[in-house]
């Protein structure tokens, strides 16, 4: 079959807009099962064509088509800034047209089977690539599609989200094998078994995950929680107010649910925004009103977000994320994006944040990019300051020592091996403190939430969620959410949860399959673009 240079362009503009519908939070993750088909059936024509620049057309046409759904599920981003939202778009648009392209060079020199072998694992190493790499941005992983369908993926606690991965990528290489096999001898047979093996495989893997989620039980200790919703503007009411005045709101949000039997009162990220020297908040007002308030309720455990800093001039103590400090030579300090814990016990635990936000909370490659663009952080309501993190998965635990919780922060909740490393650190349920107000009333939000009940299923943890403005909810180990606040409501919600201290497959192996794929990757690479095609008669 031949197709023209628009026939071209519509087939590019098909598999843009089908991945956009199968996205959630509005779209059927149906659609990705055959979303990329129309890109592999163009890029096949205009192989197997006598154009001249294939390569420059075949990553046009696919910069077309992920240009169109990175910009159609992610443009939400423009609330926060108009510049990062373009440079998200484009530049993964670009990443993922290079993709093809490179798919593109191997198949001219190899067979139609091991060059679709060579798209799936490149992809699925991509993907790998931005859960780790300096410009991470890993929202439009495949694997994250099915994530309003929890019904169809319970076994992500033996894959994690490349399992999904895997399995859109397997059926768009069965479709497109089938139209291919059907366009050579037009066979109502070959269309007939092609129909079957893909019911199969999409119809198998849900059902598996519907056994499973109808068997599946959860047996530990009963947690009563509750989750804050402040609902404060950050772009102006949040960073004018007092920590103080935060405290206060605190007690008064937390006083309109808490009861004796409260273990939990959970506060979003940089709850306490106002920047709070690191070494003086043992001995501060602020650290005072929240212990008179847990000596008033002895078994509660207080968990919030805040903004700390540490300045110094011991150069021995500079690290990777390190800020100089302009107005006095010699200075420097940490900015840390934390997590703090309060209860009857005499010590304060704390955790930095780890996964920042590319632009926003870490300047990418600094070496390379700082003499090209300075200090050119994305401007997020005065977060300006590169953040300072940590390596170790910090786990709080609670005064009656039986409860260990998770404190994920905002980004970190999109990272699956990152949050199975709290787990593995014995996090018996999960909590998730975030700011989602940046991007007002779009899908942002609602996928932010919508990827925390993925966490939920790869390490069967239950999750509180807090956040400023956006959604809080309380969400069982099935990744269900059953009680939540809807966006710019302000209040609390509670609820119960359970703990759970088993340790699920995906949370001891981790990407595995993105391991597999790296491997193979190498293998099958250096044979396809080092070893000459065998000539065929």
């Amino acid at each position: 079959m031949r197709f023209s240079k628009f026939k071209l362009v519509l087939l590019a503009l098909a598999s843009g807009v089908l991945l956009a519908l199968g996205w959630p939070t509005y779209g059927f993750p149906l659609l990705l099962f055959f979303a990329f088909v129309p890109l592999l059936l163009a890029e096949r024509q205009l192989r197997l064509s006598e154009a001249k620049r294939k390569g420059l057309k075949i990553f046009g046409l696919s910069y077309l088509t992920f240009v169109i759904w990175n910009a159609i599920t992610t443009s939400w981003l423009r609330f926060a800034d108009l510049f990062g939202a373009s440079f998200a778009v484009f530049v993964n648009a670009a990443l993922m047209a290079l993709i093809v392209l490179i798919y593109h060079k191997y198949a001219k020199r190899q067979s139609t089977n091991r060059a679709l072998l060579f798209l799936v694992v490149l992809w699925i190493s991509f993907e790998k690539l931005h859960l780790g790499w300096e410009f991470s941005w890993p929202w439009l992983n495949l694997g994250n599609g099915f994530s309003e369908y929890m019904s169809w993926i319970q076994w992500y606690e033996y894959t994690g989200t490349f399992g999904g991965t895997l399995w859109i990528w397997i059926l768009n290489v069965l479709i497109f094998k089938g139209i291919l096999s059907y366009q050579d001898d037009q066979s109502k047979r070959v269309l007939k078994s092609v129909l079957l093996k893909c019911a199969g495989l999409i119809i198998v893997p849900i059902l598996i995950s519907f056994a499973i989620y109808s068997s599946y039980t959860q047996e530990g200790e009963t947690v009563n929680v509750i989750a804050l919703q402040p609902n404060i503007d950050p772009y102006s009411e949040k960073y004018n107010m007092t920590n103080l005045n935060f405290a206060e709101l605190f007690f008064e949000l937390s006083d309109s649910k808490i009861t004796d039997a409260t273990d939990f009162v959970i506060a979003p990220e940089t709850f306490l925004a106002e920047s709070t020297p690191l070494s003086k908040f043992d001995n501060s007002l602020l650290k005072s009103k929240f212990d008179r308030y847990v000596k008033a309720h002895p078994n509660v455990n207080l968990l919030t977000g805040i903004s700390f800093y540490d300045m110094f001039t011991d150069k021995s103590k500079i690290k990777k994320e390190t800020n100089t400090y302009k107005f006095t030579a010699n200075t420097w300090y940490d900015d840390y994006n934390a997590a703090l814990l309060i209860n009857s016990s005499n010590s304060v635990q704390q955790y930095n944040k780890s996964k920042l936000v590319v632009g926003i909370e870490n300047f990418p490659y600094q070496d390379i990019l700082k003499p090209i663009l300075g200090d050119a952080l994305i401007d997020l309501g005065g977060t300006v300051a590169m953040k300072t993190t940590q390596d170790y998965r910090g786990v709080f635990t609670a005064s009656n020592s039986k409860f260990k919780v998770a404190p994920i922060i905002c980004y970190e909740s999109v990272y699956g091996e990152f949050v199975s490393g709290y787990v593995r650190n014995e996090a018996n349920f999960l909590a998730i403190i975030t700011n989602d107000a940046w991007w007002n009333e779009t899908q942002g939000h609602k996928q932010h939430l919508s990827y925390a009940k993925l966490r939920a299923v790869e390490t069967r943890r239950d999750i509180v969620r807090s956040a400023n403005t956006g959604i809080s909810a309380i969400i069982n180990a099935k990744g269900e959410i059953t009680s939540r606040l809807a966006y710019g409501e302000k209040g609390a919600v509670s609820g119960q949860i359970r703990t759970n201290d088993t340790i699920t497959f995906y949370v001891m192996a981790g990407d595995y399959i993105a391991r597999i794929s790296i491997f193979i990757l190498v293998f099958v690479g250096l044979i396809g673009f080092f070893r000459r095609k065998k000539e065929t008669s």
